[in-house]
């Protein structure tokens, strides 16, 4: 069921009940106010007929027959006289005797002075009657037709309004419902004209403040966020069939080569030899995808525990010199560190928090003259600083300002083999455990990397 509708049946199933309810009170007031108006004409056509017998202003048996005649074509009130013992003086039909009097009734009357009652489809009242010194009871019963023909009159007009009115509930809900919606539909017929060919095209917003407008503003929002994810993973996509052309088409090169005539063993060592070292820099350039892949999980979706850093540096300086062994790692623990582990220890994973440090401590080994790194760990407020230099050939404000970037080379490229991956990655990884990770650095006076991390 699409909202339009729903919505016009929810208005008006709840415009219809409160619709029922006022007409359920109309009725039920005009009922009270038919049986009090029809009591009251009761007691004052009682009062009459007993001051005209009681005065004998008017014989008993006229006014019997002027009942019984009349009764015939209207509902006339049906009097009685009593004395306060209980004797009759007057009855307009005892025939009939629609109250049926009895003493506990006369009783009860002298106590309350006047009562109203009903018996079955007719209204009675008995009240006490002053006259000449003397009190009387005087009884009056009828049946109000003309009183219960306006009811039911007033029945129909109530369940033709209802009918009628209920149509143009439903009528005129649907057309306001249509209306309000025709913005939305509007939106959805601009958002399905968006694919990802078209991706920077946004949604009209007319008004900001209302509803429809923080919709619309937050869809263009989710659409600039989707845009620059497309644009990041198609440049991805770019960069890494580039990165991986080139040492798939060496190895090609080198296969071709190799099988187009015979060659020496030492020939074929050497084509075997370039061919492995190609394999080789694929293998690190999918491993470097594969670790930027896991930075990217969200930090609940990453197993985190307590990692003393000083251990950790150390096992990154073990598996770095086993690597490469020409390489110098030197690592300074100050005295005050030793004192307190939780200054030295953040919460994070240590997969990861490996290979970050391992990708900035190889960094300062490939670019410095003596293939130094020293590493250098102090704390401040809630921060743990490892500092990490070399004395090499340093960067470029350009290579600074792009070193994060994904796949950038610097300047000095052709020295140093590499992807582009490693310090991208090792930002990702330092800001994944809540951290920051700066660079400083001169042309020609070497590098310092900044890595500060929460500690416990």
């Amino acid at each position: 069921m699409k909202i339009r509708t729903a919505l016009t049946l929810k208005n008006t199933g709840v415009t219809a009940t409160v619709f029922l309810l006022c007409m359920i009170l109309i009725y039920l007031v005009s009922e009270q106010t038919r049986d009090k108006t029809f009591f009251r004409d009761l007691k004052s056509e009682g009062i009459t007929k007993a001051h005209l017998f009681l005065a004998d202003q008017v014989d008993a048996r006229i006014m019997q027959s002027i009942y019984l005649n009349n009764r015939k074509f209207i509902n006339e009130v049906e009097v009685a006289v009593y004395t306060t013992d209980f004797q009759m003086l007057y009855h307009d039909a005892i025939q009939n005797d629609i109250i049926k009097e009895t003493q506990e009734m006369i009783n009860d009357i002298l106590r309350k002075k006047e009562i109203e009652f009903h018996i079955g489809k007719y209204q009675g009242v008995g009240m006490v009657y002053p006259y000449r010194g003397k009190e009387y009871i005087v009884t009056a019963a009828a049946y109000d037709g003309y009183g219960y023909d306006n009811l039911i009159g007033l029945q129909k007009t109530l369940f033709i309004l209802f009918i009628v009115g209920l149509s143009l509930l439903f009528i005129t809900g649907y057309f306001l419902a249509r209306v309000s919606l025709q913005p939305i539909r509007n939106i959805v017929n601009e958002a399905e004209t968006i694919t990802a060919s078209q991706i920077d095209r946004r949604l009209p917003v007319k008004n900001e403040k209302d509803e429809l407008g923080e919709l619309s503003t937050a869809f263009n929002a989710l659409l600039n966020r989707l845009e620059i994810s497309f644009n990041s993973q198609r440049m991805f996509v770019s960069n890494v069939s580039h990165e991986l052309r080139t040492p798939l088409s060496a190895l090609i090169a080198e296969l071709g080569l190799s099988l187009q005539k015979e060659r020496t063993t030492e020939q074929y060592r050497y084509a075997m030899q370039n061919m492995l070292q190609d394999a080789r820099r694929m293998t690190r350039l999918i491993d470097g995808l594969l670790n930027l892949a896991k930075a990217d999980y969200r930090k609940e979706e990453i197993s985190m525990r307590d990692v003393r850093l000083d251990e950790l540096l150390l096992d990154v300086r073990e598996l770095i010199l086993r690597a490469h062994p020409e390489y110098h790692i030197d690592l300074l623990f100050g005295q005050e560190e030793a004192d307190d582990d939780r200054l030295i220890t953040t919460m994070g994973n240590p997969y990861l928090l490996n290979i970050a440090f391992s990708n900035l401590i190889e960094n300062n080994c490939k670019y410095s003259g003596n293939n130094t790194s020293s590493v250098q760990i102090s704390f401040w407020d809630r921060w743990t600083i490892i500092h990490l230099s070399d004395n090499g050939i340093g960067m470029s404000e350009i290579d600074k300002q792009n070193l994060f970037t994904l796949f950038y080379r610097g300047e000095d490229e052709k020295i140093v083999e590499g992807h582009g991956i490693g310090m991208a990655l090792s930002q990702k990884i330092i800001r994944l455990h809540g951290g920051e990770i700066a660079v400083h650095s001169e042309r020609g006076e070497g590098t310092t990397f900044v890595v500060k991390l929460p500690h416990v």
